[in-house]
């Protein structure tokens, strides 16, 4: 399958259409999520449209062939400096094409270059924990926020490459 190099860009979610096609794409990638995980208790797979809007995070997207957003990336940034990545989904139709690491490559390097990164996933979410592994974040401890739930933490450092 080719790799989608789109473009990456910030997200509006002021904008109905581009919130609409936010909430989509999460709800669609966290319930494959839920899926590798064994937990289908993912607080976004019930979250309203109206709750994600509220949210205080920046958004970034990337665009597939299409030109229709094909990912995107919601972070925030901790009274320290660091950025806390909230979530990074792909819509399905569009996995195994390069959106997830184009995203997290732009965030490391042109939003947030030598600043901390932290980031979790389900431990059992193997694409994810290979993603971050991938791009130099070291997995530090996993947690377990609710029964039969494993969450995996990862961190990356300034100084790593991607």
């Amino acid at each position: 399958m080719p790799k989608t190099t789109g473009p990456v860009r910030p997200l509006d979610l002021n904008d109905d259409a581009t919130a609409a096609a936010v909430h989509r794409i999460g709800r669609e990638a966290y319930a494959v999520e839920a899926e590798l995980i064994g937990f289908d208790g993912i607080p976004a797979l019930r979250e309203s449209l109206a709750q994600l809007r509220e949210r205080p995070l920046r958004w970034l997207g990337a665009s597939g062939p299409d030109g229709e957003i094909a990912g995107f990336l919601a972070w925030e940034e901790e009274p320290d400096g660091a950025v806390c990545v909230d979530r990074l989904c792909v819509a399905p139709a569009a996995f195994r094409r390069g959106i997830a690491s184009l995203l997290l490559r732009h965030l490391l390097t042109d939003t947030a270059p030598g600043r901390p990164v932290t980031v979790t996933t389900g431990a059992a979410n193997a694409p994810a924990v290979a993603l971050y592994d991938r791009l130099g974040f070291r997995r530090g401890d996993d947690f377990s926020p609710a029964p039969g739930l494993v969450m995996a933490s990862f961190t990356r450092t300034p100084g790593r490459d991607v």
